[in-house]
């Protein structure tokens, strides 16, 4: 892919230059004298053109205008704030539709160990009484990076905060709700910190941890 938008780039390029050297180069007519462009002039239009079109569409980053936060986030390897943040999204809603329907085997590949182990000591709880879980991710309101954390020099947490509305029940053995209301639109606060390894061939974020706002 790269290769194809060098090739790009270079004939962009090219045109660019040769129209801004069209008053030098003449446009091919009778009369036209042509003038040989010394060597030294077009290089420097060369590499004028060169040094604002990669300013303008390759992505340099400049620092000074970079918030702390993402001063930090651009230290992770292939990180991609806007990526990033909709993966986030639907994490959160295979997380929450997985644990309400007592998942556990979809879990284990959106959590860490840990969590893992206590979401399903509540999942055997409610299958032990009974009790069923729904969850209904109506939308979200806002999602939010809040802070990067880096762990021990080989791993990273980052921290998002999630508003979202929900319909939220709990249910009986006799479908009876015993918790929540069907024609209830909650909205909810949530701050869930994920964890990846720093190595830049390992992409996949976990859930390590969760708390209400």
């Amino acid at each position: 892919m790269s290769g194809y938008l060098d090739i790009i780039f270079l004939l962009v390029l090219v045109v660019v230059i040769f129209s801004k050297l069209k008053s030098v180069l003449g446009t091919g007519g009778e009369d036209t004298k042509i003038i040989m462009v010394p060597k030294e002039q077009f290089e420097r239009v060369y590499k004028e053109i060169k040094k604002t079109s990669l300013s303008e569409s390759s992505g340099v980053v400049d620092l000074d205008k970079l918030s702390p936060l993402d001063k930090e986030l651009i230290k992770i390897p292939n990180f991609n704030k806007n990526v990033f943040v909709k993966g986030a999204q639907r994490a959160f809603e295979m997380i929450l539709t997985s644990f309400s329907k007592g998942d556990a085997k979809t879990l284990e590949s959106l959590v860490n160990k840990e969590l893992l182990d206590k979401l399903k000591c509540v999942i055997e709880d409610r299958k032990e009484k009974g009790i069923s879980a729904e969850t209904d991710l109506v939308g979200f309101v806002e999602t939010e990076v809040e802070s990067v954390n880096f762990v021990e020099n080989n791993r990273v947490n980052v921290v998002v905060k999630f508003v979202s509305e929900q319909v939220n029940l709990l249910k009986n053995a006799d479908g009876d709700i015993i918790e929540g209301d069907e024609n209830y639109v909650q909205t909810i606060s949530d701050v869930w910190t994920f964890e990846k390894s720093l190595n830049p061939n390992v992409n996949n974020w976990l859930l390590c941890s969760t708390k209400k706002c």
